[in-house]
């Protein structure tokens, strides 16, 4: 058993944000940080595009940011919470820069503010189409700085400790050594990331499998908004390749053009904003034409801009398509929508605090309110820093002592215990992830729903068994974790009776957004 001040599962933005900051103003305190993988390893490094933040007060505004993120949120957000992202976001930002965050300035020494879908203003700092990347390597060098902080890589979080609605601790697994330990703390925060691995088609990366969501919904702490699931309208297209390539948004706010096989520029028949609409109508709009049409996907059009220019801007995305013998400056880029963010999460509220005492989560784990139906644009890793460092002024004053309630030790091994073929395990979860593609995307009907939900609640019984006569193993619990947060997806999606931003179910009509004097009817 240990025991430490501070418990924090993953090492994204979040997590490390609020790790820093408590750590340097209690230096006697201790903070644990609990990551599966290595710790360089979460959704923050894969964010191409960057952080939506108003730098530019002359041709931009708070009110500008607030009224796109209430725009794309599709009456939704929660406006208090838009107004506080939105105003405390530079100087959260600034303090990225000061731990040496690199961002890319223009010719005259200013941030090169990108645009993307849904923004009415440049406004995204970025660094080339790499920004989650440099983002998280200079936090995780200023942690690797703070001397009370332990920072435990292939470990994985199992269950909270919850009693009496407050939270106490969580049992953890060491995936080297297969032992499971307690570990008791005044405060515990998730900050885990997404479930984009539940779709299996995802830009996120193989660790996302909604593990703190899943440990929350135990827990009993109330989780919110599931049903609204943003798809990236442009991952590269490749059956070939298992894991999904981002064609960040940034590209199509760079000028590229969305066509069809033939050709046919068909967003603006959806949208008067044509590529830079959000990013629920354009892939609701691509999905529309892949319905249509019963192509494989659509296609990215670059060869009309400055390759130099592109190259410089897009240098990953431009070597990632080189490799795969797509020139951009000749050749059509070959897309299709892709699960991309959760907009709901475990609700929390202003201090991010979770309705569980004790208990906080910050990224895009939590349920803020800022996102509403949908997300807008790169506000996902502002959120992030905004929240934490909500989280850090709130328990900057909190001076508690370990708990009383002490539970029983949990450390042992499970030698007693026989092993699942991973092989076993790896086909459940492709046959969840085609599942919930093909019933829980981006269009859906209340038939597929029932279906799903009762081969979903099946297989959670069939887990239990699983767990009683096999070792606890790192797998076995994101396959439990990957059914518990698809059925409450699926559950909150039957619930919703209106569509609204990312969410779409068939038998409710047509999609409000598609039905101006600008639009086609959208089947």
């Amino acid at each position: 058993m240990t025991q430490t001040n501070y418990l924090i599962f993953g090492s994204g933005v979040a997590g490390l944000t609020f790790a820093i900051k408590i750590a340097t103003h209690f230096p006697q305190k201790n903070i644990v940080i609990v990551t599966k993988s290595n710790e360089a390893e979460s959704n923050t490094k894969y964010a191409q595009g960057g952080i939506a933040v108003v730098l530019n007060q002359i041709e931009d505004n708070f009110q500008k940011h607030i009224d796109d993120t209430l725009k794309c949120g599709d009456g939704l957000c929660v406006k208090a919470v838009v107004e506080k992202v939105v105003k405390e976001g530079p100087k959260c930002v600034h303090e990225l820069i000061d731990w040496g965050t690199r961002f890319d300035k223009d010719e005259t020494g200013g941030f090169d503010l990108g645009k993307e879908g849904g923004h009415s203003s440049h406004r995204v700092i970025h660094h080339k189409d790499q920004t989650g990347f440099e983002i998280e390597r200079a936090i995780l060098k200023q942690a690797h700085l703070q001397k009370n902080i332990t920072l435990l890589d292939y470990h994985f979080g199992l269950d909270l400790i919850v009693k009496n609605n407050s939270c106490f601790g969580a049992t953890v697994l060491n995936e080297k050594t297969n032992e499971i330990s307690t570990y008791l703390a005044d405060y515990v925060l998730l900050a885990t990331g997404g479930i984009g691995q539940i779709y299996g088609h995802t830009t996120n990366p193989s660790i996302a499998t909604g593990d703190g969501i899943a440990m929350a919904i135990r827990a009993k702490a109330t989780v919110k908004d599931m049903e609204f699931i943003q798809f990236h309208p442009t991952a590269l297209y490749n059956p070939e390749l298992k894991s999904t390539f981002l064609i960040s948004e940034a590209v199509r706010g760079f000028g590229a053009i969305l066509r069809d096989k033939n050709g046919r520029r068909f967003m603006f028949d959806y949208d008067v904003r044509g590529e830079l609409a959000s990013r629920d109508i354009v892939s609701q709009s691509i999905e529309n034409e892949l319905k249509k049409s019963g192509d494989d996907c659509v296609f990215l059009d670059c060869t009309h801009l400055d390759t130099m220019a592109f190259k410089k801007h897009f240098p990953m995305i431009y070597e990632r398509c080189k490799d795969l013998t797509i020139l951009i400056e000749r050749d059509w880029i070959p897309v299709i929508p892709a699960q991309h963010y959760v907009c709901g999460g475990i609700k929390v509220d202003g201090n991010g605090e979770t309705t569980i005492q004790n208990l906080f989560a910050c990224g895009e784990c939590s349920y803020t309110g800022l996102h509403g139906a949908n997300r807008l644009a790169s506000n996902s890793l502002l959120e992030a820093l905004v929240y934490a460092d909500s989280i850090f002024n709130f328990l900057s004053t909190k001076t508690a002592s370990m708990p009383k309630f002490i539970p029983l030790n949990c450390n042992y091994k499970f030698n007693k215990k026989g092993s699942i073929k991973l092989n076993h395990v790896e086909e459940i979860v492709y046959e969840i992830q085609e599942m919930m593609r093909k019933n829980v995307g981006i269009i859906r009907n209340n038939e597929d729903l029932e279906t799903t939900f009762k081969i979903l609640s099946n297989l959670q019984h069939v887990l239990v068994s699983i767990e009683e006569t096999h070792q606890a193993t790192r797998e076995i619990y994101e396959l439990k974790n990957m059914v518990e947060v698809a059925k409450i997806i699926v559950n909150q999606s039957l619930k919703r009776t209106t569509n609204r931003g990312s969410f779409f179910k068939a038998n409710l009509g047509l999609y409000p957004s598609l039905l101006s004097k600008y639009s086609l009817l959208f089947f």
